[in-house]
């Protein structure tokens, strides 16, 4: 575990495999932490920089109070990526890391090679939608949200493994300010137009089962970059990369080396 300190704000971070391998950033989802990807990480290949962290109101980075601007999330990984020297690395979002994965492709194409948006869209949820969960946040606390979320992110057959109760704590251990920051950056942000704009390797992933991100959503977000991919991972809901974490882990392998990336 490692702590980087830009300009005055701590992320949480963590490499593992090859440190002299070709990078791969891994950018987590709204109410989980740099966890998310330990059941891919075994069936991933050999001589790869794995990078991941907590984003800012997550894990074991700071939380600073909110609300927080997409622009600031999209930084907050330049910075790292700057840091640690990274360049051309395969950005892996999920989500809220989708989102921020969008931006920083638009934003810095040095950094970025190519895409997998899982889980994720231009566009996600609605004003509506998220002044209702923020507001019910707001006024009890995140664990008012955890049972509507667990139903949105994981199959019916998952949500009768005991397993779930780890995610529920997760979830519900995310630091109320921190989601709410995040959730305030995820209901400004409108990213059709720039995504539309992108022109660089990119696979799309969703979950037949995800009531979050639907797949018709993230078909729709992929089809705006030009030679993208989709795959639909059955029985599975808004985190794939849990539910189904060989499926997942052999489309992102199949992906590394249509890339060139191992």
């Amino acid at each position: 575990m490692h702590a980087a300190d830009l300009n005055g704000l701590r992320l949480h971070y963590r490499e593992d495999g090859d440190p002299a391998g070709a990078p791969v950033v891994f950018i987590n989802s709204l109410g989980t932490d740099l966890r998310l990807w330990d059941p891919i990480l075994a069936h991933l290949p050999d001589g790869l920089r794995l990078i991941r962290y907590d984003k800012r109101g997550h894990g074991l980075s700071d939380v600073p109070s909110g609300p927080y601007s997409m622009g600031a999330l999209i930084h907050d990984a330049e910075q790292l990526l700057d840091l640690l020297n990274v360049r051309d690395a395969m950005i892996v979002g999920l989500s809220i890391g989708g989102i921020i994965a969008q931006g920083l492709a638009v934003k810095r194409m040095d950094l970025t090679r190519a895409l997998v948006l899982s889980n994720t869209a231009a566009k996600v949820g609605t004003a509506k939608i998220w002044d209702e969960r923020i507001e019910a946040a707001r006024n009890a606390d995140i664990a008012a949200l955890s049972e509507a979320t667990m139903q949105r992110w994981f199959s019916k057959d998952f949500q009768a493994n005991p397993d779930i109760a780890l995610w529920r704590n997760m979830f519900e251990r995310t630091p109320t300010t921190g989601w709410i920051g995040c959730a305030e950056a995820i209901k400004g942000t409108d990213f059709y137009t720039p995504t539309s704009g992108l022109r660089l390797p990119t696979l799309g992933i969703a979950g037949s089962e995800d009531g979050a991100t639907p797949p018709d959503l993230v078909r729709e977000t992929i089809d705006l970059i030009p030679g993208s991919r989709f795959e639909l991972i059955r029985r599975a809901g808004h985190l794939p990369c849990v539910e189904r974490p060989e499926t997942y882990a052999a489309l992102l392998t199949g992906f590394l080396r249509e890339t060139g990336h191992v």
